[in-house]
């Protein structure tokens, strides 16, 4: 049975719209809640590789205690039709490729099949909300809930609106993602990428110009962070790491002591033009990192250090 916090909420049955990694991963966590979870994709390979990375993400849903008893991964139900998997559901979740033309008219379409009530909630990754919404009838019930990979591991969902989301559909997803265990952040505008991505693109153009100028490896370069500040990442963010870098005087103290220095930081900072061969020196670089270890090798510490991290945490 669904928690009391998400029954509460009147949200028994969701639609997974786009399966993927992103999509399976959705689906995982819902049904360790105790949903009833359906999953479209018209895609003929869709629902053998959906119910394969649901049942791969179990094991660990289940070590972080989110699985609720009797939920089950084998409830999943898959309906490649969008009508028929749309019917009587509470709550939508869509996937489909970050395309702005293509989420546009399927919107429409999903918008021609539900109720007004039902939110349907997008992962798009950085399209604008007011612009995928733009030929819906109902509107206000349109919101991203954008979640960082793998959803049914990583804690965050930025939630905006377009111009045209009602505010009590963007209160009742930041309600219903909490009750999922996620921690939703709202964003007060619409930005092309939202926030996280965009602090991980200013991040990445910065580590793609220390590589291109040669000054250190693919490989030191991606340590510098993941042995480094990434770290201290996973305790506070940006602003209050700098609080604490400020010692007792916190931010204030460390803007008079170094806000010089950084501006100079900030000034020298690279806007590098991603070439084939820059792409090509990349790519060599990043598969010399990982060495022998494939994609899956990888997902799998990934992923099993990101469970030890979060039981730590407490998240």
């Amino acid at each position: 049975m669904p928690s009391t916090a998400t029954s509460s909420l009147s949200i028994r049955s969701v639609a997974i719209v786009g399966a993927g990694t992103i999509g399976a991963s959705w689906a995982a966590l819902f049904l360790a809640h105790g949903l009833d979870v359906v999953v479209s994709d018209p895609a003929p390979d869709a629902e053998p590789q959906t119910r394969a990375r649901v049942q791969a993400a179990w094991p660990v849903l289940t070590e972080l205690g989110r699985v609720v008893d009797g939920a089950s991964a084998d409830s999943l139900r898959f309906e490649p039709d969008l009508a028929t998997a749309l019917a009587g559901v509470d709550f939508v979740q869509e996937n489909a490729p970050e395309r702005e033309d293509f989420k546009i008219d399927l919107f429409a379409r999903m918008d021609a099949i539900l109720p007004p009530h039902v939110i349907v909630a997008s992962s798009s990754s950085g399209l604008i909300m007011s612009r995928l919404q733009s030929r819906c009838r109902h509107a206000g019930r349109f919101v991203i809930g954008h979640p960082f990979n793998p959803p049914h591991l990583i804690p965050l969902v930025e939630v905006v609106g377009g111009e045209q989301t009602s505010a009590d559909t963007i209160d009742r997803s930041i309600a219903f993602y909490q009750a999922m265990h996620k921690f939703p952040i709202r964003l007060n505008k619409e930005v092309p990428g939202h926030i996280a991505n965009r602090l991980q693109a200013a991040l990445w153009r910065e580590a793609i110009h220390l590589a291109a100028e040669n000054v250190a490896s693919v490989a030191d370069i991606d340590a510098a962070v993941s042995q480094g500040p990434g770290l201290r990442w996973a305790l506070f963010g940006p602003h209050m790491t700098f609080n604490l870098g400020g010692g007792a005087g916190g931010l204030a103290n460390f803007m008079d002591h170094l806000l010089g220095p950084v501006q100079t930081w900030w000034d020298d900072l690279g806007a590098p033009q991603v070439t084939p061969e820059l792409q090509r020196r990349l790519i060599e670089g990043v598969n010399a990192e990982a060495g022998q270890r494939s994609i899956a090798d990888l997902v799998e510490k990934r992923d099993a250090q990101l469970t030890a991290l979060l039981k730590t945490l407490g998240t």
